[in-house]
């Protein structure tokens, strides 16, 4: 094995990431930057340069911050498509990477036209020009997180061109709606982290690529069906908002969906219907309560893990056998019902239901059932 792959192993293991979504060439260019993070000293290089192609001089603006000292504007590139920015690092032995994070930077450099990978984020952006990634067109990751950008001050088409674009970090800015329009092409969309209150219908409309969609931590109220055309979506995440209904018309291709630290307070009949796939559903910290519940909510086959904590249920909701874990803490509950986890009790009928957390709720520990041990047979934590 070359000694490059053995560590880029290595290093996922030690980040979390699932090599399993990354080819090899990805892998390299995470395996530059962890490499490039590592070093006491500032990393030394020299520029990497293809054969000069004839273009046309390329000017540029470079806007400051609002109410902020504005840094001397550098000189504008001139007919040089290949160069590497003066304010970034383009390692040579990996040409289509290019890092201008953590660099105080108040403006996007020109982005040369070989770059697939662009690093810009925990810098001082505010805004993002019309035309800033034209010349860009191979880009296939954009890194623009925890910097100050805002909806009103983005160009209306600046990913209009990035046709191979597939992950976009914009999480942790000052964004007020979605970006849009957005690349057909795009995998993974992070914006979590900002100001976004609405999200409208058609607002992810066309992105039938999507695979994981982050919205956490806004102002978010409506969704409406935002999610419905979205027929690759596997992880959609609205935790931390202010949504007062579940999203509508969930996709068919849906497994993990995170809604907790919202005011959900009811959820309709066979919902989870629509999505045979899911597996992880989060809905902790809301506002749910049984008169908002039917008896089949929560009867859907493929859901493996259901958190409902601390919410205003009073009596333990009916799940489907194959529910693996089932959290149910810091509610009101006050009755062990074994209904709930199994129809008919006996050898051939029982639940596999492995973690059931029943703690900070008003139910007795002499209220247990005496068939729930045949019932929950394969239980190894019941708390109560």
């Amino acid at each position: 094995m070359p000694w490059a792959t053995a560590l880029v192993l290595v290093l996922a293991g030690l980040c979390g990431s699932s090599l399993g979504q990354y080819n090899e060439e990805e892998d390299l260019a995470w395996l530059q930057y962890y490499l490039r993070q590592s070093r006491a000293s500032s990393y030394n290089y020299v520029p990497y340069y293809e054969e000069e192609e004839e273009s046309p001089a390329y000017a540029y603006s470079y806007p400051s911050a609002t109410g902020t000292e504005p840094e001397a504007e550098p000189e504008p590139q001139q007919a040089a498509p290949w160069r590497c920015p003066q304010e970034c690092d383009c390692p040579p032995n990996f040409s289509s990477a290019m890092y201008c994070d953590t660099r105080n930077l108040r403006y996007l450099p020109f982005v040369p036209s070989r770059m697939k990978y662009v690093y810009f984020q925990n810098n001082l952006v505010t805004s993002i020009q019309e035309g800033a990634f034209d010349n860009a067109t191979e880009l296939e990751w954009l890194a623009l997180h925890n910097n100050q950008i805002g909806s009103d001050r983005m160009g209306k088409r600046v990913f209009g061109k990035l046709r191979r674009l597939e992950r976009l970090y914009m999480n942790n800015n000052n964004l007020t709606r979605v970006p849009s329009p957005l690349p057909r092409s795009l995998r993974e969309l992070h914006l979590s982290y900002n100001h976004i209150s609405k999200v409208p219908s058609n607002a992810l409309e066309g992105l039938e690529n999507l695979t994981a969609l982050y919205l956490s931590h806004n102002f978010i109220f409506e969704v409406g069906a935002s999610l419905k055309g979205l027929g690759s979506l596997v992880l959609a995440d609205l935790s931390y908002n202010n949504l007062r209904r579940v999203p509508d018309g969930l996709p068919a291709s849906l497994e993990q969906l995170y809604l907790e630290y919202n005011y959900i307070s009811a959820i309709p009949d066979e919902y989870f219907r629509a999505s045979p796939r899911l597996l992880y559903v989060r809905m902790s910290h809301n506002g749910l309560t049984n008169q908002g519940l039917s008896s089949s909510t929560f009867n859907s086959s493929s859901i493996l893990e259901l958190d409902l904590s601390y919410n205003r249920l009073q009596k333990i909701p009916r799940v489907n056998t194959n529910l693996e874990n089932l959290y149910l803490q810091g509610n009101q509950i006050n009755e062990f019902s074994i209904s709930s986890f199994c129809s008919v009790v006996d050898v051939m009928n029982y639940s596999r239901l492995q973690v059931l957390r029943l703690d900070g709720n008003e139910i007795k520990r002499n209220a247990v059932p005496p068939d729930a041990p045949l019932c929950l047979r394969r239980a190894t934590v019941i708390e109560i």
